[in-house]
């Protein structure tokens, strides 16, 4: 990446000296840099100069993104800006197996980075639908300042359909599955963004697949897949102020099979969407741990059709005290012919706040191609200051 000083000739803003210009570009979110780009020659250089990036780092404006990655997008993850509410493509991963889908992965963003990891990688071909797929260990990492990603550490241990979550600023992982153990793995590890290295953590007291990881109160919960099963109560929680692994009996609304994800939202609510038979959010009392019935996600209408139609396979992710239901699909009934049911991708976003009641959902600009369809991942990501 080249200079400021070598590539910016004439004022940056006229009438402007080049550091307070750079300052106010600098402070312009990420949604609105391809417009900005078009403005003039100078300013399409300013933007992708080394110079630029490195000062919005310094400064810590990394803005609040979206990361999401979608069915048939061929590994191509998009993003969006909130304040723009705007979408835009992201670059493609630098990786070996681009031409092969891509699952069972976690994704986290921590200290202004957001981290692709593990997961499984299987051929597209319709012609060897049972192809054994390939567990990776591998972890990408995109930086917003300079938009690029770059292959960093490995995982210890290839996995897929793991627990993670960020911690105190490290990345947590345990459980899932690879193509050697097939009855889940007990292994752990933590990744410290600093200094770029994993390193082991003690096993969970048992093995676990599918499992899910959530933060809370400065620990590592690793719920199973069996959690909501009224036999199957109990998880496990990592303390990383001891190192230890204990089990906590607890009721929690869902299980692996059923669920979407959980999200933390700002002062420590803990909210998720139950999809048996409605897809209904739920909020978690911080005080008692019980849990409050907020509201469905509603139904969406498509053009000439009589019905309201229940969405499915959407993704769920919060950024600040907002949830978004980004995507999915829908059964459309086509009554012309013999009658059939068609699969219908969408684009579509509903954003709310699942604290605030009654629930007021509104919709934000549909995701940019080539995203539509069942969400494989999301996260975001909220401007931190290092």
């Amino acid at each position: 990446m080249t200079s400021l000083t070598e590539t910016i000739e004439q004022p940056i803003i006229p009438g402007l000296p080049d550091d307070l210009a750079l300052r106010c570009l600098a402070m312009i979110s990420h949604g609105y840099h391809g417009i900005l780009e078009t403005v003039c020659r100078r300013w399409r250089k300013l933007f992708h100069c080394a110079e630029y990036s490195n000062y919005k780092a310094r400064e810590g404006w990394c803005e609040n993104w979206l990361f999401v990655l979608t069915e048939g997008s061929g590994n191509q993850w998009i993003a969006y800006d909130p304040e723009a509410d705007r979408w835009h493509p992201l670059p493609r991963i630098p990786t070996s197996h681009s031409d092969q889908e891509h699952l069972g992965f976690s994704c986290a963003c921590v200290l202004n980075k957001f981290l692709l990891i593990g997961g499984t990688y299987g051929a597209r071909d319709p012609l060897f639908p049972h192809q054994r797929a390939l567990a990776t260990n591998e972890v990408f990492q995109f930086d917003p300042f300079t938009k690029e990603w770059r292959k960093v550490a490995s995982m210890r241990t290839p996995r897929s359909h793991f627990a993670c979550s960020v911690v105190s600023g490290k990345v947590y992982v345990a459980g899932g599955r690879n193509t050697s153990s097939g009855g889940g793995l007990a292994l752990a590890e933590v990744y410290d963004p600093l200094t770029d290295k994993w390193e082991d953590l003690p096993p969970l007291p048992s093995p676990q697949m599918d499992c899910i990881g959530l933060p809370y109160d400065g620990k590592f919960y690793v719920l199973t897949d069996l959690v909501g099963l009224l036999e199957q109560n109990t998880y496990v929680v990592f303390d990383p102020s001891d190192a230890t692994w204990r089990s906590v009996n607890d009721i929690w609304p869902f299980s692996r099979a059923m669920h979407l994800g959980i999200q933390v939202l700002d002062g420590g609510h803990i909210c998720t969407v139950v999809d048996w038979g409605g897809s209904a959010i739920k909020t978690r009392d911080v005080e008692n741990g019980e849990w409050h019935h907020r509201g469905l996600v509603p139904p969406v209408t498509l053009p000439d059709h009589p019905r309201s139609l229940e969405v499915f396979d959407y993704g769920f992710v919060a950024l600040r005290n907002e949830i978004y239901v980004l995507g999915g699909r829908v059964l459309r009934w086509e009554e012309i012919g013999t009658g059939k049911f068609n699969i219908v991708k969408l684009s579509t976003v509903r954003v709310c706040n699942p604290l605030s009641l009654p629930l007021r959902w509104r919709e934000t600009r549909p995701m940019c191609e080539p995203a539509f369809g069942s969400i494989l991942g999301c996260a975001s990501m909220e401007t931190r200051s290092l």
